[in-house]
């Protein structure tokens, strides 16, 4: 049985713009020129496609700033617009650490510490899920999000949650920075050396835990390195370390396997740094990368064609990021209609984004960040080295459940400010007719073109709705709930 909502049958679309040309570095102006030209207006569809592809959400006044402007235009406006920094202040404690001795420590004086880096650790998620709600800046959110999911570390293995915080500083830094620069701060990155238990190898006992994931998920993939490449590629990074002090990288000489190498079949006395360089000229690691960003923002299928021509010019621009992305937003199978509505929102995409929609008020962002690890992804804390699969992973007939029932609590009167731990249970009749309430003000506060049912529906959902029809009549709250609690509000 199907909702009906009614709609306006037609809709006036914008004139075309003229294109301007693009004034970022050179890379990036060369790599668009290279792309097919889309001069034309954006229309509405498209323009929220833009955003909430490389965003959380997309609201009206956003759309309307886009929809006067080509793809081309439009693509340059959003990485301009991207930053490097965090706008929301970052925890005090974040400041001045110092790593712990634990042998000086007591057994009671340890359980303090463990209690406290928990509290630190979910203070940490609910900065990061702040910043995400509110950055004026979400596409840097995203990819921080990116590289935080392609190179992992986690809390429950480093426990210090300031190392974590300064890996994700470097994720927002080099965010659309460049690649080549990321992987070697990565290499050297204290959180990263303790995950994968860099820190202590040594020459007579190499760890080859970082070298292996350096090359299956960090640059070539499985299938494109041999075990002789990962145990030379080991004993390369022998001595990279931690200062105990400080807690910075620190090279410990005398931990260094000095001797001859063979990497990807090349020899010499290679370190870490020419491990990783060999590593940049091999033309699979830009392939991918590119075919990671494809799954994050076009498809769970790449074309092999695109990934190729993409790689080629991602390498020609020096691993900048940002003249990659302009190549992925503005290429015909982003902007495809058999990709829009295709990608499955993770846990964090439908939190954040429901909440910069409605513009939702939250009292605590530990209590989100508790929200999201029920649904799956819990920040600073991946599942395994793999990182989250997403895709159709975080779907299930468990978790949909999970998500409307959640989803409901958060946009559900005072709930939506505390979202305590009986967020995921379902919603009262009184819950209800708050959030009733609560969608008639935010229908009420859309621009009138943006009132109609059809227009709403447009707004919430990337393709049409699967158990509502929309028809011809003026939004109502009741119908955003009914929107919201359609599958169709999972994917974007």
């Amino acid at each position: 049985m199907k909702f009906v909502l009614e709609a306006p049958s037609c809709r006036a679309r914008q004139q075309a713009a003229p294109p301007t040309l693009l004034h970022f570095v050179l890379p990036l102006f060369l790599a668009v020129l290279l792309l097919p030209s889309a001069a034309g207006a954006l229309t509405r569809e498209e323009a929220r496609h833009l955003l909430v592809r490389s965003g959380f959400a997309a609201e009206p006044a956003e759309i309307a700033a886009f929809e006067p402007l080509s793809r081309t235009e439009a693509v340059e406006r959003l990485l301009r617009e991207a930053g490097s920094e965090a706008r929301a202040p970052a925890p005090p404690w974040t400041v001045g650490w110092r790593p712990p001795r634990l042998e000086d420590l007591s057994s009671e004086e340890r359980r303090l510490l463990r209690r406290q880096n928990r509290e630190r650790g979910l203070e940490l998620k609910g900065w990061w899920m702040r910043e995400m709600a509110t950055s004026p800046a979400p596409l840097t959110e995203v990819m921080t999000l990116f590289w935080h999911n392609h190179f992992t570390s986690s809390l429950r293995k480093v426990k210090a949650p300031v190392l974590l915080y300064r890996q994700n500083v470097l994720f927002r830094k080099e965010a659309l920075g460049n690649f080549a620069r990321l992987l070697h701060a990565v290499a050297r990155d204290p959180a990263m050396l303790v995950y994968l238990d860099g820190a202590r190898s040594k020459k007579d006992a190499p760890n080859e835990n970082f070298a292996r994931e350096l090359f299956e998920l960090f640059t070539l993939g499985e299938g494109h390195f041999g075990e002789a490449d990962v145990k030379d590629a080991a004993r390369a990074f022998t001595g990279w370390s931690l200062d105990r002090q400080s807690g910075a990288f620190h090279l410990r000489e005398g931990w260094h396997d000095g001797g001859e190498k063979t990497v990807l079949g090349q020899r010499g006395r290679f370190d870490g740094e020419d491990v990783i360089a060999l590593l940049l000229d091999h033309p699979r690691t830009a392939a991918f990368v590119v075919e990671k960003l494809w799954r994050t923002f076009v498809s769970e299928t790449p074309e092999p064609a695109e990934v190729q021509r993409l790689a080629r010019l991602f390498r020609e621009a020096g691993y900048e990021i940002k003249p990659l992305l302009a190549a992925i937003f503005t290429s015909d199978a982003f902007w495809a209609a058999e990709n829009r509505g295709r990608l499955i929102k993770s846990p964090v995409d439908l939190l954040v984004g429901t909440l910069r929609l409605f513009d939702l008020p939250v009292e605590d962002y530990g209590d989100l960040a508790r929200l999201s690890r029920r649904l799956g992804q819990d920040l600073f804390d991946p599942p395994n080295v793999k990182g989250w699969p997403g895709g159709s992973d975080w779907i299930t007939t468990a978790s949909l459940l999970d998500r409307q029932a959640l989803l409901a609590r958060v946009t559900g009167g005072k709930a939506r400010a505390t979202m305590q731990r009986s967020a995921m249970q379902d919603a009262s009749s009184t819950g209800r007719a708050g959030r009733a309430r609560l969608f008639d003000a935010w229908v009420d506060g859309l621009p009138a073109t943006w009132q109609s049912a059809e227009s709403v529906s447009l707004l919430l959902l990337a393709v049409p709705a699967v158990d509502v029809e929309v028809l011809d009549l003026r939004a109502s709250g009741a119908q955003v709930r009914q929107l919201l609690s359609d599958p169709a509000y999972q994917v974007k």
